[in-house]
């Protein structure tokens, strides 16, 4: 089998009403999508979306005419294409997905099959105030879910200690309660500095009191010994962070220096499934925790559970979903169905060889960029 062409759809999706998530607080009125189809001389064809790819013609020709199924060789070829350009990492979905056609199984089940899924928690994407986050988490709590992450703006910060003591005190016991800080990176242009340790450990020790399962981004993704610290001078809440790692070394870096309690790299963005797995299974082995992020589309979305439930990560997963601004139905727009959780919360991996993604054609002519 050979890779014969590799063609990529750029949509569109517009936002009505528009989206402002707390980490990019200006409005959206769309969203971008990019689509990465590879093609084969035998007709399988896998299906990746996640970041974008644009500038990867120039990098085409490192890719056709070679055999699918020699993912380590591509891995390795998309690494030194991401020291020089950019994030190309939705090609290894891509072919991810032909190798599990080819075999008649999920990827999850190529990655060791641990689960047939995990528990999705619902991942809030904007600020709200404390009455109006309560009411939504008791809104997805009737749905199905037994967990959430909650951003809290630490330029904001009694606002966002008011909206999870809001919503602990509506849900009691019966949800996981997670924060995200988002200090491990920056949006383009955002030159501020991350919140320093002191002050991340005082939000930390008030989160403990809430009874908060992890503490997300609370330092500069870099500072590897500032969050090892962190760890254990609040040893009432779990670390999390490493979303946008962007390479397999910084990944065992940060399991090295024990800086997490939960390894969260997004396989669509960062450092590959291939990758995703590797990390995994080394944070696995030492006794923490593998949660990727996940803020991406269905594809992505997919992607990233089957890394997860392959290796047997968890305990939960995250699920974009932010309603009404951010749904299913917006973020998979392009997709035959929308991927959501069963009405018990989990999140299963789909039961169709390879990734499971099916596209709607109809939609994608729609929204063509």
């Amino acid at each position: 089998m050979r890779i014969t062409a590799i063609r990529t759809d750029r949509l569109r999706i517009p936002l009505d009403p528009p989206f402002a998530a707390a980490w990019d607080p200006i409005p959206r009125t769309s969203f971008a999508v990019t689509i990465v189809r590879v093609e084969t001389d035998e007709g399988v064809v896998g299906v990746g979306s996640g970041d974008t790819m644009d500038g990867f013609a120039a990098f085409e020709h490192l890719f056709i005419g070679y055999d699918p199924l020699s993912i380590d060789r591509h891995v390795r070829a998309l690494e030194t294409i991401d020291f020089h350009a950019g994030r190309y990492w939705p090609l290894e979905v891509a072919l991810w997905d032909i190798a599990g056609q080819v075999a008649g199984v999920p990827v999850a089940t190529l990655f060791g099959g641990a689960s047939e899924g995990l528990a999705a928690y619902a991942s809030c994407g904007t600020l709200l105030p404390a009455t109006e986050r309560a009411e939504s988490a008791l809104r997805v709590r009737n749905e199905g879910f037994r967990a959430l992450k909650i951003r809290v703006d630490p330029r904001r910060l009694d606002e966002g200690i008011a909206a999870v003591a809001a919503t602990r005190d509506a849900v009691g016991d019966s949800m996981a309660i997670m924060v995200d800080l988002n200090q491990g990176w920056r949006m383009a242009g955002d030159v501020s500095p991350s919140i320093d340790f002191a002050t991340a450990r005082a939000i930390a020790e008030r989160l403990v009191d809430l009874d908060v399962l992890w503490l997300e981004e609370p330092l500069d993704g870099s500072d590897l010994a500032g969050l090892a610290a962190l760890r254990a001078a609040v040893p009432g809440i779990r670390i999390a962070g490493g979303e946008m790692t962007r390479t397999y070394r910084e990944l065992v870096a940060a399991v090295d220096a024990d800086a997490f309690d939960v390894h969260q790299p997004d396989v669509v963005l960062a450092a590959g499934m291939t990758n995703g797995r590797r990390l995994a299974e080394l944070a696995l082995a030492r006794g923490r925790s593998y949660s990727p992020h996940t803020w991406t589309n269905g594809v992505g979305l997919l992607a990233n559970l089957h890394v997860a439930a392959g290796v047997g990560g968890g305990p939960f997963l995250e699920f974009p979903y932010d309603p009404p601004g951010w749904t299913p139905e917006r973020r998979d727009a392009f997709l035959a169905e929308p991927i959501r959780p069963r009405a018990d919360g989990m999140l299963c991996v789909p039961s169709r060889p390879g990734i499971g993604a099916v596209l709607d054609e109809a939609a994608i002519r729609r929204y063509a960029a």
